[in-house]
């Protein structure tokens, strides 16, 4: 019995989360993203790290790893 009530209770607790307000809405960061470059290109490692920083608030060393996983050159 006790294990059911623990498992409602971890249940109900994990509902109750929510996420964070300072996620980004789906698509934000496309529109930041074409406010810092008219003809933004997520290839061009310069523009992918700046828009990472600017517009997903992350530092250059992460920015740069991810951009390079993303295929920027």
């Amino acid at each position: 019995m006790r294990v059911i009530i623990a498992i409602i209770l971890a249940a109900a607790a994990l509902a109750a989360c929510t996420p964070e307000a300072s996620h980004e809405v789906t698509g934000s960061i496309d529109n930041c993203a074409r406010k810092l470059y008219s003809q933004y290109n997520p290839k061009d490692k310069k523009q992918c790290v700046a828009v990472c920083i600017a517009c997903e608030r992350g530092v250059m060393t992460t920015c740069s790893t991810a951009c390079t996983l993303r295929g920027a050159q």
